[in-house]
């Protein structure tokens, strides 16, 4: 680590720490964390993948990323919010996604709570971006886990019925979703 709190990676670029050396953190810190991203269902995949992590390595997630997707038919919310019993089931018994049925009753009822709003899951979630652009933290001591925003944006989550969506997850959620900059000041990435 430099004195700016980044990392130099193989290929000469300087990095966020978090982002090491392995291919898919790699990949998921140039191209994605921390760019706008909009869209109902895209947004959807996140709330639902976040709430996964909790409690595990980003890492896990991103190696099963794409069993996910498959599992829970492309994050399409109105194919999730009809998923049953037997649908638990089977996402229960599939070993490419992490089998915890509390994280699994959530990203169905949060799909059922995405319906609910009729496609005004984006404005819900881009309503809580920061107003201003901010300077880039310096040193990953001075990134938030939590903040008022995020805040604001759980407990507006919540109020229309999702679940599993705490302050530190919505934040998390921000900073992949592009509503907020993360990237330590000295990262290659361009600010957006």
């Amino acid at each position: 680590m430099d004195e700016h709190g980044v990392i130099i990676g193989a290929d000469g670029l300087a990095r966020c720490p978090w982002a090491g050396a392995n291919p898919l953190y790699l990949g998921y810190h140039d191209e994605e964390w921390g760019r706008p991203l909009h869209g109902e269902d895209a947004l959807f995949e996140r709330i639902c993948l976040e709430a996964f992590q909790s409690g595990l390595a980003w890492i896990t997630i991103l190696r099963k990323r794409e069993a996910f997707r498959a599992a829970f038919a492309g994050f399409e919310i109105e194919r999730v919010a009809e998923f049953g019993d037997a649908d638990v089931a089977r996402l229960l018994a599939d070993e490419g996604i992490v089998r915890n049925r509390a994280k699994i009753n959530a990203s169905i009822a949060n799909a059922r709570a995405a319906r609910a709003l009729g496609g005004g899951l984006t404005e819900l979630i881009w309503g809580h971006a920061p107003k201003g652009r901010r300077k880039r933290p310096a040193t990953t001591k001075d990134v938030p886990a939590v903040t008022p925003e995020s805040t604001a944006l759980a407990k507006n989550l919540k109020k229309v019925g999702f679940v599993f969506v705490g302050p530190t997850t919505a934040y998390a959620l921000m900073q992949a979703c592009g509503l907020v900059d993360d990237h330590l000041a000295g990262c290659h990435v361009p600010k957006k």
